[in-house]
């Protein structure tokens, strides 16, 4: 059983203390930047998943859902015993992270229990381990009265992702699923996490955001995601930088000459491109020109497929069926190898651009994409 936004799972903790929920989030524009100290730009979807919960005196950590793989709908843990590596794998690694990392980090954290639902999909590029951490250290801040801050529960959430549940993943799904504002796109630093909310409603301007989910899975902690990281972090060692984030598009061909590796080439060219596209898309948001955004979303899919090649051939049978049809842009959102795509489109052809991928897959004999329209929503909050 699934529960949405602003809705109430069904009973399921003993005496629960509240209810807490968190989203996924679209990434706008801005992949692969964020563990590059880059610029990102996500907003939160009304997809989430929903934590109900309560404290135990018993230094037990008990958690529970119903979209969790049989024989593991239920785990049950020793607070005290969570370490990295140590325990089950599985969807349990992520609230368990969170509370290794609170306990880590000094906060007098003990047992509890907690029950989630969720209407955000597993492995389609919406961050639904980033829900999953923030909506737990939500709870787990409010139970045991912690007073940390929406910044510190993403950092914290991000160590349990990183260092416990084993993925190399940026700030960015963490600051997002806490951090957004409805009808806004979040402009996150991530080298500093400044931040500023830009004011994204693509309805107001006869348009629509369609989310393309390709039903084809991927994981974080698999080992391609991290070798692109890795290939970053050395490219940015061979040029003598902190972070990719300190080369500018003005230095990208002083760059790219002094690397010889042909893959840092390409990991570097796209991470100082899709920064600078990050910057035209708040231009463009700024200046009220959101049809402005669709070339620089299908541009930003290109650096994506031929230099970052995280792409897959559904994603890209999405961008170019959409792009056949008539929308302004497309691009895959998210980490990659699998998930989802957004198509920037008039609303008034909505339907015959959805339609057009769709029939694209039935061709190519794939299963049809799940298709929704995504709006901007709010962040992490208490319902209950």
């Amino acid at each position: 059983m699934s529960a949405g936004r602003g809705e109430a799972p069904r009973a399921g903790v003993r005496e629960a203390a509240g209810v807490w929920e968190a989203p996924g989030r679209v990434n706008l524009i801005g992949e692969h930047t964020d563990y590059n100290d880059g610029l990102v730009m996500p907003f939160a979807l009304d997809l989430t998943v929903v934590a109900e919960a309560r404290r135990r005196d018993d230094g037990v950590l008990r958690l529970s859902s119903d979209g969790a793989e049989p024989g593991r709908e239920t785990v049950r843990l020793e607070v005290a015993d969570l370490a990295p590596g140590h325990g089950p794998r599985g969807w349990t690694d992520y609230p368990a992270g969170v509370v290794w990392a609170l306990r880590a980090a000094g906060h007098r954290v003990g047992g509890a229990e907690l029950r989630y639902t969720s209407t955000l999909p597993a492995g389609a590029g919406l961050s639904s381990s980033a829900a999953l951490e923030v909506v737990t250290a939500l709870a787990l801040n409010d139970l045991y009265g912690l007073g940390l801050d929406r910044t510190e529960l993403a950092l914290l959430a991000r160590r349990a992702e990183n260092d416990y549940a084993g993925a190399p993943t940026g700030i960015m799904d963490q600051m997002a699923s806490a951090c957004c504002t409805e009808g806004r796109a979040l402009v996150l630093d991530t080298r500093d996490l400044t931040r500023r909310d830009i004011p994204f409603d693509p309805g107001a301007e006869g348009l629509a955001l369609l989310l393309l989910d390709t039903r084809v899975t991927h994981a974080h902690s698999t080992g391609e995601y991290g070798r692109r990281r890795a290939g970053c972090e050395a490219a940015a060692r061979a040029l003598g930088v902190r972070a990719l984030r300190d080369i500018g598009p003005g230095e990208l061909a002083d760059a790219l000459g002094r690397l010889g590796d042909p893959e840092l080439r390409r990991l570097t060219r796209h991470v100082v491109t899709e920064n600078e596209r990050v910057a035209r898309v708040v231009a463009a948001l700024t200046a009220g020109d959101v049809r402005g955004v669709g070339p620089l979303l299908t541009e930003g899919h290109a650096s994506l497929r031929d230099d970052f090649r995280v792409s897959c051939p559904e994603l890209d049978l999405v961008v170019a069926a959409a792009l056949d049809a008539g929308a302004l842009g497309a691009r895959m959102t998210g980490g990659g190898f699998g998930g989802s795509a957004i198509v920037l489109t008039e609303v008034a052809t909505a339907a015959a651009v959805t339609g057009a991928v769709e029939r694209a897959f039935a061709e190519a004999s794939l299963g049809a994409p799940v298709a929704r329209m995504a709006r901007p929503a709010g962040g992490a909050r208490r319902l209950a």
